[in-house]
């Protein structure tokens, strides 16, 4: 191609982005999609239009800007997932001190802090953020250039393209490039296990919320009023954060049941990956924002959390792991324990308080290390923001 004709699509573009951006792009039912779109356009500007196509198919265009999405998808959530860990971890940090009473199975079982509670919420969070850049990477494949499956004889340069486009690798096959949408699934499944993790925090605080636990106030910010009680306060954002857990899931059984048995290469049935693959991001991104909001304005009833926690059978464990630390087996203290709480004569070896100070280790409940496992979670945010501020590189405006 000559620089002359170049230079008069390259000045085309750069009008039709203008178009684009400015909402006067005219779009007219003859285009098939956007790339016949902008190539119409572009051919009404320049003769030279008419040459855009050559060397490409709809079908590496397609997967081209697939891949390009979701890079872009998958940065700006581990942004949010980021900014959604460091409001847990700020909760934590303010709160590692506060006692709450542990459960396992709905039953009170031993005592923890709030910000021990919280940050098991954090940590989820944290490794959807590797989920999410492993779905980036798996984006990170740049496909123009393989054609409608068998590339091209014209002597285009894929290597200069990749680096045009910010890619980290070519495709290595063409059929495979064009038929491929594995990464897409990658980032369904990212938020999929995301809107799981955050259903778990909207149910720990719907039930917190309760009149029955007590833990929590809900903030104007956070909750909505009955349009017939005037008493009440409904977790609404929570439960919200439950009930958008399907949205991601379903897109992950819609996109999985399409690429189901398709026969390689390019098939119409491909184009049902954006329907499901734009609702999943969209769907968790919101999530996201409503979790860390929720988080900031959560209110907890330190008097009613002490309460809960001075229940001496959250020490019936201490008192066995007394008797085991004089000598006694733990199977024998076990039982001789359980015979005491259930004849109401349990006595307890220390105080909740202390028993949070003697559970030193990395990772558990001591205030301490609550404090500082916060501080590691809020360097970690700090450092995934600071890699999706640069990821994608080099993204086309």
């Amino acid at each position: 191609m000559s620089k002359a004709r170049l230079a008069a699509i390259e000045r085309g573009l750069r009008k039709i982005e203008r178009e684009l951006d400015g909402g006067t792009f005219e779009f007219r039912d003859t285009d098939e999609d956007i790339h016949t779109a902008i190539e119409r356009r572009l051919t009404e500007l320049t003769p030279a239009g008419a040459h855009l196509h050559a060397g490409r198919s709809r079908n590496d265009q397609v997967a081209l800007d697939l891949r390009l999405y979701c890079r872009w998808a998958a940065s700006q959530l581990v942004f949010a997932l980021a900014v959604a860990a460091d409001a847990l971890a700020s909760k934590a940090r303010d709160h590692a001190s506060w006692l709450m009473p542990g459960y396992t199975h709905l039953q009170r079982a031993q005592p923890v802090t709030v910000g021990h509670h919280l940050l098991a919420h954090a940590q989820p969070l944290l490794r959807d953020a590797e989920r999410f850049r492993h779905a980036y990477d798996a984006a990170d494949e740049m496909p123009l250039g393989s054609g409608a499956l068998a590339g091209t004889t014209l002597p285009i340069r894929r290597e200069g393209m990749r680096r045009e486009l910010g890619f980290d690798r070519l495709s290595l096959n063409s059929v495979d490039a064009v038929a491929d949408r594995d990464f897409a699934l990658d980032l369904i499944y990212a938020c999929t296990t995301a809107s799981i993790h955050l259903s778990r925090l909207g149910e720990d605080v719907v039930l917190w919320a309760s009149s029955e636990f007590g833990f929590v106030h809900l903030a104007d910010e956070i909750s909505t009023g009955s349009s017939l009680m005037p008493q009440k306060k409904n977790p609404d954002i929570a439960e919200l954060l439950r009930g958008r857990t399907g949205r991601p899931l379903g897109s992950l059984v819609a996109l999985a049941s399409v690429l189901k048995g398709l026969p390689l290469a390019y098939d119409r049935d491909l184009q049902e990956d954006k329907a499901a693959l734009f609702a999943a991001v969209d769907s968790t991104l919101d999530s996201l924002m409503a979790a860390a909001l929720l988080v900031e304005h959560l209110a907890f009833d330190r008097d009613g959390l002490a309460a809960a926690a001075s229940d001496p059978a959250l020490l019936a464990t201490d008192a066995a792991e007394a008797l085991v630390a004089s000598g006694t087996p733990f199977r024998q203290a076990h039982e001789e324990v359980g015979r005491a709480v259930r004849a109401g004569k349990l006595e307890a070896p220390w105080s909740a308080e202390d028993s949070l100070r003697k559970r030193d280790a990395v990772g558990g409940p001591n205030p301490r290390r609550v404090a500082s496992s916060a501080a590691t979670v809020r360097r970690q945010a700090a450092a995934l923001k600071a890699w999706s501020m640069k990821h994608p590189p080099g993204l086309p405006k």
